[in-house]
């Protein structure tokens, strides 16, 4: 299994190559996790699918890229994922159920089971 947390695309020296800030959050389902690549660091939310159930683990966003709104990208992806597939959003992390709660714009795109 591929250890999971704040780490760096490159295997743990940073890329000499500046990745946009704007880069598109990348739903990599084979690893169950929402990713978003930026100026050489990854942050990442991972999930597990259960049945038609999204279910948000954790977030891990490097403080490199902390202050940046990179946590809260990563949570409306898993909301846009949740609404296109028809999934219920079951935020465990805590990272997510706050962000979630104080952006009830966004959360009240999808189903969310608040009570798991």
């Amino acid at each position: 299994m591929a250890p999971t947390g704040p780490w760096n695309i490159s295997g743990g020296k940073k890329l000499s190559e500046q990745v946009n800030d704007s880069a598109d959050v990348i739903d990599n389902t084979g690893a169950s996790r929402f990713e978003l690549p930026a100026d050489g660091w990854l942050a990442e939310l991972v999930y597990h699918v259960r049945g038609d159930r999204l279910v948000l683990i954790h977030t891990e966003v490097p403080i490199e890229l902390e202050g940046r709104g990179i946590g809260g990208r990563l949570v409306t992806a898993a909301v846009d994922r949740a609404v296109r597939e028809g999934l219920t959003l079951v935020p465990l992390c805590p990272f997510a159920r706050g962000w979630l709660e104080r952006h009830p714009e966004a959360a009240s795109k999808a189903v969310i089971d608040w009570d798991s």
